[in-house]
């Protein structure tokens, strides 16, 4: 019997409230369960790396984010909060806008440690943010159309670039329907990148990968929310591709 590939999965952050007592005095890291069954239901561990960013306010142990990536086979990072506009050399539009500083920094440590470990990444709705935002790209602050209160039942069509790495993945399938829930867009991409799909109609980008070496994959939309509804795009296949790069298959 194979070993189970061993997933990171980015930890969520919920900071001590003003007032609060109790657990909600305390800096809490965690996992939506969604993205953690999606990776186990394919035969991986789903592992969560708590912070250890240096230069922030998180007290750092000796174990390094090197130390997590040479121990992994891969990264998922989760969806989320905004990132902060300053990363990309712009103030917030809006005060509620500014994002998660601490939480910005930890996961571009996480970023650079895995691709320079030869490790896959692949990035969830905030993820995919952070990887553009990671390789040197902006973000859109606000977009309209893109969120609802139906939040995890929020879908719409999009449009899978011909001839990519996910079109492949999908059979060559050029259209499907995601679960896509987000108010900040990919805007100027980095260093590398490319789009693979679209959102239909108003065209943002709504997946993207690294030309470069190694795999690094963002997927705007929400695959996890996908697997009980058959009326949407397949789950399986994106995952399956980077479980396939984190096996080391090209």
């Amino acid at each position: 019997m194979s070993t189970p590939l061993k997933i990171g999965l980015s930890a969520r952050l919920a900071h001590p409230e003003p007032g609060g007592t109790g657990i909600r005095s305390k800096t809490r890291q965690y996992l939506e369960q969604s993205v953690a069954h999606w990776i186990m239901a394919h035969g991986a561990l789903a592992l969560m790396v708590p912070t250890i960013a240096s230069e922030s306010e998180i007290v750092r142990s000796d174990v390094r984010v090197a130390d997590y990536a040479a121990a992994l086979d891969g990264l998922v990072l989760q969806g989320g909060t905004d990132l902060d506009p300053g990363l990309y050399g712009e103030a917030p539009g809006h005060a509620d806008w500014a994002g998660d500083p601490i939480r910005d920094r930890y996961e571009i440590e996480l970023v650079r440690g895995f691709v320079d470990a030869g490790k896959p990444v692949l990035g969830i709705c905030r993820g995919a943010q952070l990887i553009n935002v990671a390789f040197g790209g902006s973000l859109h602050q606000d977009v309209p159309g893109h969120r609802a209160e139906a939040y995890d039942r929020h879908a719409h069509e999009i449009r899978i670039e011909p001839g990519s790495r996910l079109a492949a993945a999908y059979g060559g399938t050029t259209r499907g329907r995601v679960i896509s829930i987000h108010h900040q867009a990919l805007k100027r991409l980095g260093r590398g990148l490319a789009v693979e799909a679209w959102s239909e109609p108003d065209g943002l980008p709504e997946a993207i990968r690294s030309g470069g070496p190694g795999y690094v994959v963002g997927v705007q939309w929400h695959p996890e929310f996908h697997p009980a509804n058959p009326a949407l795009l397949d789950s399986g296949p994106v995952l399956q591709d980077f479980l396939k790069a984190a096996r080391g298959e090209r």
